[in-house]
């Protein structure tokens, strides 16, 4: 994750709690068939005790989780798919439940509203909240 996208993350995870997995490698890499290492800027496990690891995996089957894309700029279309496909990837890992978040600087009401329309919550965390400043 950058500078512009780490603290945006973890501000959210602070408010909801859980384990959270930053980094999580969801899709490992296999040359030999074309496929790239994909993660997810967070996973966030609700139900646990509260503790952060960076990269890795966790055992999610079963348990309900928030998926988590974050960019610092403006919500785009980027940033849907991201958070749009995450939960499509998850899915693999057979958790009982899955919400998508998409957390970003600035909002675009248009895209909020087929955010809504696909299940995704938008979190908007401006520039000035960033602890760092």
């Amino acid at each position: 994750m950058s500078k512009h996208e780490t603290w945006r993350t973890r501000k959210y995870w602070n408010s909801v709690g859980g384990y959270l997995i930053e980094e999580f490698q969801a899709i490992k890499e296999d040359k030999s068939r074309n496929i790239s290492r994909k993660s997810i800027d967070g996973i966030i496990v609700l139900g646990e005790q509260k503790h952060r690891q960076s990269g890795g995996q966790y055992n999610i089957e079963g348990k309900d989780i928030i998926v988590v894309q974050t960019k610092g700029g403006g919500l785009g279309m980027y940033l849907m798919g991201q958070a749009y496909f995450s939960v499509k990837i998850m899915e693999r890992f057979n958790p009982r439940s899955i919400k998508s978040v998409a957390i970003c600087g600035r909002s675009d009401h248009e895209m909020e509203v087929l955010c809504r329309e696909h299940d995704i919550e938008v979190v908007v965390i401006p520039e000035s909240e960033n602890p760092d400043k």
